[in-house]
Parts: C-alpha cells; structure tokens; sequence
C-alpha cells in the first residue's frame, strides 16, 4: 500500500502542487463565506471509456440497460485533447463512470498517453478481459492502479449481483496480471479487490480477505452498495450496520445514515466527463442530467469556470437537498481491509 502511495505522490510537481493548494484555499473560502470561489482546475478526473458491458448487474444503469442518456464509445481524440489541456494540473485520472473499460479497443493506449503525462491513472474491472496478453499490455501501459470487482468467493454468490460473469474468470484475469507484473519486474498496477457488500455476500467477507491473501493481491476494500429504491428495503441491503448506508427510521422506512451537509468537496477537485463529452459534477449523476457542458465544443476550461458550474456551486453551498443526485449520496462509504 505504500508503495502505491509513494508512486502517487511521484506525480506531483510544482504546478500540481500550486494548483491543489489553490483548490484546497477556494473550497474553504467557499464554505466560510458561503459563496463559490473557484480560480484552479481539478486535480482528479473519470473519464468514461465507454457504457458497454458485459455483465447485468441490479443496480448498475450499464447492467440494466437502462440509460436515459446516448450510449457508446469514448473517441480517442476527444481523449487527448482533454488530457493534453490539463497535464499541468491534472494529478489523478480514473478510466470509468459507467461501463466496463477493457472493452474499448484503444483503451491501454489512452491510458499510455496519459501516463507518459505523468498522472496517476486508475480504472475499475470486472476482470473478464484480463488474459495473460491483455495483462502485458496493461503493465506496460502504464496504469497505477487497477480496481477488480470480486463480490462473491463461489460462483452461486457472485452470480448472484454479477449477473452473467464468471468468478473463474475474475480470479483467472486476477492471476494472470500478477503473473505479469511478476515477469515485468512492475510494481504497478496497484492491485485492488473490491467487494460490494450486499446482503447475498456478506457471509464471505472473512472469505474474500483470505482469497486476497492467497492470490497475492496488494489490498482489498470492502464497499458498501448504492440502492436507488431504498425506502422500502431491498434484498441487497445488508444485515450488519458496518456494511450499509442505510438504516430503518421510526417509520419503518429506510434512510440514508449519513447527514447530507451543505458543501462539497468534489465540486472544487474534481469532475466526470462522459464518453461523448459531457462534463458532469460528480460519479452520481450517472445519467448526466447535470450537464455543465460539453468538451467536444467547449474548452474543459470554459466548462469548468462557466457561470453555469459556478451557479451550482452556489446552488449546492445553500441547499444541497434540493439537487436531486445529491440525496441518494453516501460518500466515504469504502470500508478497507
């Protein structure tokens, strides 16, 4: 884990250093006078490579189908045109939103141009795609951190929410990058097992970090699951209170545990651009209803310091329960190793 954190911090210079520390300054000004101060561009990025999937998970918008929002795939140029913009400030830059990334068929070669920028890349996988070729390429890449959904230690639970995959092939695609590294002498990617706890799995939890431990991966995370229709209950809500977001209110209906507050961290940092260019406030709005603007005829720039991003921010400071997209928010809800 460390090391990962050492490589992270490897990516910083003066000019990222500068900028975070005037988004850092902005954000509190923005709190202790309640009106948006905003004169840096974010520090982390998603990049959405494409909304395909392969699995039909619950309650996920790629699995179900169920966009509301055009689908498709991310255009190489559109790609670096954003990255070649904010390689000067850009510290961070996760490959997902919705979809699943290794089915882009120039995926790696994105994350090799930004990675020779010098930013930390990331991505998150099902790991269906990870064949001992397709994990050469990933090293060599250049990617920093890979996150792989398991969700299940037998193939009865994991199917249960990972709709249509195949447990084998997350271990098999698991095996196959450490293998990898190992013949690559890399110490990157950082390999991360996230397991979505949900009622169905969460007897495997002491499971799933002995698997971890065996397979040699360097860290595993337990994350709670986001349920859209949660007042009423739901079959995936679990048991234990550790691993929920939600708990039952003297109506006998759910609610969110956390206190919805009014400030944003993410709103200052960082932002979400879709395959298409839209650019959206945060990984919760996964059906870009609040579309700030749109890369493919804008400048990221011009987006970011819009008056239209500067007035929900301002909306947000006052009232934040009155943004849709907000009130289902349960941030800092990873629960690690």
């Amino acid at each position: 884990m460390w090391s990962d954190y050492l490589n992270f911090l490897s990516k910083l210079t003066f000019k990222r250093a500068y900028n975070a520390l005037g988004l850092v300054f902005g954000y509190i000004l923005s709190k202790l006078t309640k009106t948006p101060v905003n004169g840096f561009l974010p520090v982390a990025l998603a990049i959405e490579p494409t909304t395909s999937c392969n699995l039909r998970c619950p309650e996920c918008p790629s699995g179900l189908r169920s966009f509301t929002r055009p689908t498709g795939m991310l255009e190489t140029t559109l790609f670096e045109n954003v990255i070649s913009e904010l390689k000067d400030t850009l510290l961070y830059l996760t490959f997902y939103f919705q979809g699943e990334p290794f089915l882009h068929k120039d995926f790696l070669e994105m994350v090799k141009f930004a990675s020779e920028k010098g930013i930390y890349t990331s991505t998150s996988t099902n790991a269906h795609y990870l064949n001992y070729e397709n994990a050469i390429a990933t090293i060599k890449s250049g990617l920093d951190r890979i996150i792989i959904s398991l969700d299940g230690t037998t193939q009865d639970t994991y199917q249960q929410y990972r709709i249509g995959g195949s447990l084998d092939k997350v271990i098999e695609g698991t095996k196959n990058l450490i293998e990898a590294k190992h013949n690559l002498n890399s110490s990157t990617p950082h390999i991360i097992f996230q397991f979505l706890v949900v009622k169905p799995n969460e007897h495997q939890i002491g499971e799933a970090r002995e698997l971890s431990k065996s397979l040699g991966v360097d860290e595993i995370r337990f994350k709670t699951a986001q349920i859209y229709d949660y007042e009423n209950g739901s079959d995936l809500i679990p048991k234990s209170d550790k691993y929920t977001r939600y708990r039952k209110n003297v109506k006998g209906k759910y609610e969110i545990k956390n206190k919805l507050l009014n400030h944003c961290w993410k709103m200052w940092h960082s932002a979400v651009i879709t395959w298409d260019g839209l650019v959206v406030p945060c990984c919760f709005d996964k059906d870009a209803e609040y579309r700030m603007g749109n890369v493919s005829k804008q400048t990221f720039k011009e987006v970011w310091m819009s008056e239209k991003y500067l007035n929900f921010r301002k909306q947000l400071i006052g009232s934040r329960k009155n943004i849709e997209m907000c009130k289902n928010c349960t941030e800092g809800t990873n629960i690690w190793g």
